[in-house]
């Protein structure tokens, strides 16, 4: 033997390669074998007749009930779901060779249902193929490979294409470290974007989880099926998908995103509960141009992401460092652990504000605003508390500990009434509900008033309605907050049964300067005085201003005019003699 591993040949003799002679074909038999193994069946469909002739595996694959409407291209069409993907005539379609006749490569995935009045059932395939078209640019025929894609949302495994489910997380990071290794050894870039379902929660609450799974499972077929082969595509998270461009010139990255999401988005999924009103935004950057690690690609991604949003639904945003996104995020982290540890040694208080009666002046009652002493002293007052504590999920825990303080002050002093601010979330939690409870069985309830936030969406007004009626059985009395920032008709007012109508702040304060905002407000006093709701303007600061809201019928004023904020209640002066 040579070195090599070959025989060796004789003194002066040439090496003759082996003649090759007829090669033997695979039996049908074999071929079936193979196909089945990928759970695959082999068709052809000849539009003249529109008849489609399939592999004898194909009752396997789409089931008999499936198989008797899969025997013409019409209605193979008509099972395809109404928006899972496109057919396999209009991706040849898009395919078609420049210059005809010829023959063009195609690939599609989609979803069949079950033919009508059958029980429900649907499958995912993926069908490529080649159409042949005639001299004047006409499919007339269609040789094609149709697949079973795996259950679940499949995903694309490397540079074969094949599918797999696998934790994308994991597995989209490896990628990505993959190709920024080979681009920083060889050169070159690519692109990079997270793609994400639009308003998820409101998918679930509106149809159910299913349903919004099913939504995901289209719209990642519809990505799949869009994007080149040299592309990968892998799911981030629930609602979100991976996408790495490569092997072509970036600078037509956004433009190639862009047609992306738009053919994605246009024409809402069908799924087994009817069409849904559903789609996908996109963010994403140019590495290594805009990151260099796995870490500040997925940030970044995700800032593009949400700064897409922001913008408009259902677009496109290519990464900007306009600002330090990351620096922001340490921060609001710092401030929400300053948050809980304040919570944790008690260094949350009240400070209390009057709100006096428009025609007296004398003190009504007092807001309640909540206040936090940091570690090192520094005092917080609501503007900076209140945006990090909802950002973070504390917003809660601050609603509890203002009421329990509020109730220790009414406790303290029988003369006092406090408003108290809570959030239309936190008026359901059952730790604040029992909190209510004892106030009011300690006879407290009938000096509060509870004061929702009108600037945060109510997401169940009959709910809410309980609720405040819940409230009055205990004798407390509910204000609407901020009215005019926020998202409250007053149709939505009505049926919530308020006691009081505070108007924002943001309107009374330019009032006396803006004809805007005097007639805004004058309208909200008229029809809250039509339907019988006393009110109170916030932000009142002189008293030209004050004198004109009690003129349109103002009930209360609160504001720089009547008093600010202090660490104990105003008391009211005593009668004159």
């Amino acid at each position: 033997m040579s070195e090599n591993g070959s025989p060796p040949s004789s003194a002066g003799q040439k090496t003759r390669s082996p003649e090759i002679g007829p090669t033997e074909e695979l039996l049908p038999e074999t071929v079936a074998d193979i196909l089945r193994g990928l759970e695959g069946v082999a068709y052809r469909w000849t539009l003249e007749d529109d008849r489609v002739t399939w592999s004898s595996c194909a009752a396997g694959l789409l089931g008999p009930e499936r198989l008797a409407w899969s025997l013409s291209g019409r209605d193979f069409a008509r099972l395809i779901a109404t928006g899972s993907g496109a057919s396999r005539f209009e991706a040849a379609q898009v395919a078609a060779p420049a210059h005809s006749p010829g023959a063009a490569r195609f690939e599609t995935s989609y979803c069949l249902d079950l033919p009508p009045d059958t029980e429900l059932g649907r499958l995912w395939v993926e069908d490529r193929g080649i159409g042949h078209f005639d001299a004047e640019g006409r499919l007339v025929r269609v040789d094609g490979l149709l697949r079973r894609l795996s259950s679940g949302r499949p995903v694309r495994d490397g540079a074969e294409g094949a599918l797999a489910v696998q934790p994308d997380r994991q597995r989209l990071a490896t990628l990505l470290e993959q190709n920024l290794v080979r681009v920083l050894g060889e050169g070159g870039e690519f692109g990079f974007a997270l793609i994400g379902l639009d308003h998820l929660g409101q998918l679930n609450d509106a149809y159910g989880f299913h349903t919004a799974d099913e939504v995901i499972d289209i719209m990642f077929m519809r990505l799949r099926a869009r994007i080149e082969p040299s592309d990968e595509l892998a799911r981030f998270s629930g609602s979100k998908f991976g996408l790495i461009v490569r092997g072509r010139p970036m600078d037509g990255f956004v433009g190639a995103l862009e047609q992306i999401v738009a053919s994605v988005n246009a024409t809402p999924p069908r799924t087994s509960a009817g069409a849904v009103a559903a789609s996908v935004t996109a963010g994403g950057l140019i590495a290594p141009r805009q990151a260099r690690s796995v870490e500040e690609i997925f940030a970044r991604a995700q800032d593009a992401l949400h700064s897409a949003r922001e913008a408009v639904r259902g677009g496109v945003e290519l990464y900007a460092p306009s600002f330090d996104r990351a620096a922001e995020r340490r921060a609001n982290l710092h401030f929400a652990d300053d948050i809980v540890s304040a919570l944790a040694d008690r260094r949350v208080s009240l400070a209390f504000q009057p709100i006096a009666e428009g025609v007296s002046r004398r003190i009504a009652f007092h807001e309640c605003l909540v206040r936090i002493t940091g570690r090192d002293g520094q005092v917080f007052d609501g503007a900076a508390i209140i945006p990090a504590a909802d950002r973070f999920g504390l917003t809660r825990l601050l609603d509890r500990r203002s009421l329990e303080l509020a109730l220790a002050a009414l406790t303290d002093d029988p003369e006092l009434r406090l408003s108290v601010n809570v959030s239309p979330a936190t008026i359901h939690d059952g730790v604040w509900l029992e909190l209510m409870e004892e106030g009011a069985q300690a006879g407290l309830a009938e000096r509060v008033i509870v004061e929702l936030t009108e600037s945060a969406t109510i997401a169940d007004i009959e709910a809410m309605r309980r609720r405040v009626h819940w409230l009055h059985s205990l004798g407390a009395q509910v204000a609407m907050d901020d009215f005019g920032a926020g998202y409250t008709s007053f149709r939505n007012l009505r049926r919530l049964d308020v006691d009081y109508l505070k108007i924002d702040g943001s309107f009374i304060c330019t009032m006396m300067q803006s004809a805007d905002d005097r007639h805004f407000v004058r309208s909200l006093l008229e029809l809250a005085g039509n339907l019988g709701i006393e009110t109170v303007a916030e932000w009142v600061i002189d008293e030209a201003t004050g004198r004109q809201l009690v003129d349109w019928g103002c009930t209360y004023l609160q504001g720089q005019l009547i008093g600010l904020a202090s660490e104990r209640p105003i008391p009211n002066p005593p009668p004159a003699s």
